[in-house]
Parts: C-alpha cells; sequence; structure tokens
C-alpha cells in the first residue's frame, strides 16, 4: 500500500478498459451515496443515483417542450452530479463551512477512461449556465426535487411548501414554471388512482 494522498495516487498505467471499469464502479457508489437535505426536511431519503435519474427524464421533457436538443440536455442532466461519488452531496447548509472542487474530482475520476473531454466539456457548459440546455438541465434538477417536495406534502409534511416555494424561485425558464405549477396543483396519487377505470376499485376481491 501506498502511503501517498489519494490525489497523487498514480493510475496511468492502468489501461483505458481497466480505468473505464473503475469509473463505472465510481459511478455505482452514487447508488449509495445520499441526498443529504432530506435529513433537514425531516422526512423522505433518496440517493444520488435516484436524483440524477429523474433529472434526465425531466430534462428530456423540457427540451421537448422548448424546442432545445432533448439529447445534450439529457446527458448534462446524467452527468450533473457524478463528482459527488468522491465529494458527497453538500446540502445548502453543508456549503456554508465546506467547500469542495466538484470539477477536480470529475476530472480525477475520468483520467485514463477517454471520456474525459466530452464530460468536462458538459460539466463547464452546465456550470456556465449560458446555452439553453444547460439553463434547462438546472431547472430539471430543481423540478425532480419538488416532485419528492410535492410528495412530501401530500403526505403531510408541510414545511415541504417552504422549500417548494424556494425551488421554485430558481427556476429561470417558461417551460420550467410551467411544469413546477402543473406539479405543484396535481395530487401525487392521481397517476395510478384515477388512471384505471372505475370498477378496478368498485369491485370486490375475486371473480364477479
Amino acid at each position: 500500500m501506498t502511503d501517498k494522498p489519494a490525489s497523487t495516487i498514480d493510475m496511468s498505467g492502468r489501461e483505458r478498459l481497466t480505468r473505464m471499469a473503475d469509473f463505472l464502479f465510481e459511478v455505482s457508489m452514487l447508488r449509495r451515496t445520499p441526498r443529504t437535505g432530506y435529513q433537514f426536511l425531516g422526512t423522505g431519503s433518496e440517493n444520488v443515483a435516484e436524483h440524477s435519474f429523474g433529472t434526465a427524464v425531466i430534462g428530456y421533457a423540457l427540451a421537448h417542450m422548448a424546442g432545445a436538443d432533448a439529447a445534450k440536455t439529457v446527458l448534462l442532466c446524467l452527468f450533473h452530479d457524478i463528482h459527488e461519488a468522491r465529494t458527497g452531496d453538500f446540502n445548502y447548509v453543508n456549503k456554508l463551512y465546506n467547500t469542495h472542487d466538484a470539477r477536480r474530482a470529475l476530472a480525477d475520476g475520468l483520467k485514463g477512461t477517454g471520456l474525459s473531454e466530452p464530460v468536462l466539456t458538459l460539466h463547464d457548459e452546465l456550470e456556465d449556465a449560458q446555452s439553453l440546455e444547460a439553463i434547462l438541465a438546472q431547472d430539471a434538477d430543481q423540478l425532480d426535487l419538488m416532485v419528492n417536495l410535492k410528495e412530501a406534502l401530500d403526505l403531510g409534511n408541510t414545511y415541504a411548501k417552504k422549500w417548494l416555494d424556494c425551488a421554485v424561485g430558481r427556476l429561470r425558464t417558461p417551460q420550467g414554471r410551467e411544469l413546477a405549477e402543473a406539479i405543484m396543483t396535481t395530487d401525487h396519487t392521481d397517476w395510478w388512482f384515477l388512471g384505471p377505470e372505475a370498477c378496478w376499485w368498485e369491485r370486490k376481491n375475486g371473480k364477479g
């Protein structure tokens, strides 16, 4: 074992596909990396991988609403929190006292994979937030949070309303605000409770 700090360990001797495997195992850590804001809300839980999936789906929808490049928007969403496999998730209170270098963490994870240039380009575009796709991806990030918050509100956590109001204020696009209004005014159970034919709910157990 080396005594070098992790950031200085030389991974350059590993073959590209081995580094790719390293990166995939690193990405898998997001399944076990919790989103930490829920400890302040008091209810709910989510890992970073779940959040990234939801954000990507919402980004796809927003891009179609806005006539933007859907594929690029989805990629921006998909990779937006990959660095948290190394840094962990910093909620708003954590960020008052801690700093982290998201780009460095992402760059270190990508070294030797052959993916550095395209993925870091996505990271920089998202951070610059100048392109329509990047702004839509930023909105998708907030809207995925809003979906979870609206469910928490429907289930009785009244504090979720404060969080929802803050999230609405961070939205930048008319498409994001339009979708947010729909989320805020839709019961989170409607999709399954109202979806089936009424007879499904009315009939008793068994045949007949």
